[in-house]
């Protein structure tokens, strides 16, 4: 009886694990204020390519001179990789200056939104999407 107490009380713990990472995904939506854009200018300085989102980081010069770094989220690896980028093409070329629009947090965290488009120097660019409509 013990030993079969003991089991349930295993896969219950098993279950509520599980559970609580489905629930721990967010939405676009629910983490950034899409009713707004910002549209930045300035160069990638690195790129994080991992689960469960990607983070670009642009170092944007501020009108004072100063530069800030911006934390840019964006889509999974996985979507990525099946969109055919890869993390050199995100990264582009050293010091090359990009145009990314994106949605700001929405608890107004500075220096931080969700990517909706990068442009690049040459003209190419990534819509990577959701969050607004694209121009």
């Amino acid at each position: 009886m013990r030993e079969r107490f003991n089991c349930v009380i295993g896969i219950l713990a098993i279950l509520l694990l599980v559970a609580s990472a489905a629930f721990a995904h967010h939405s676009v939506a629910g983490q950034f204020d899409t009713s707004k854009s910002l549209t930045l200018k300035g160069s990638i300085s690195k790129v994080n390519w991992m689960n469960p989102h990607i983070y670009v980081y642009l170092d944007v010069k501020e009108t004072d001179g100063s530069v800030s770094t911006w934390a840019l989220e964006t889509l999974p690896t996985a979507m990525m990789r099946r969109a055919g980028l890869s993390k050199e093409a995100v990264m582009g070329t050293t010091g090359e200056v990009v145009t990314v629009q994106i949605v700001p947090a929405r608890d107004g965290t500075k220096h931080m939104g969700w990517i909706s488009k990068i442009t690049y120097a040459d003209g190419r660019y990534y819509a990577l999407g959701g969050a607004m409509p694209i121009q």
